[in-house]
């Protein structure tokens, strides 16, 4: 399982990470923008957010990946 996880740039970081690092990156208008979901544009908060992307695995891939081009330059 170790094996499969070390080429993994997520591995050991949280959903809640990601979203507060994107958030505090770009803020609530940018990030709804770049990745068109309600939980971004509409009363956005971090609760809802993650709550969303726990259920939504098309918007969490999005959100992973925003995130990697994003931090792993």
């Amino acid at each position: 399982m170790a094996e499969q996880q070390k080429n993994n740039p997520l591995h050991g970081i949280t959903l809640e990470k990601i979203v507060t690092d994107l958030q505090a990156h770009y803020g609530w208008e940018k990030l709804g923008s770049l990745i068109r979901i309600d939980c971004f544009n509409n009363n956005p908060t971090i609760k809802s957010s993650l709550k969303f992307l726990r259920i939504m695995p098309w918007a969490r891939k999005k959100v992973e990946d925003l995130y990697i081009d994003t931090f792993s330059k």
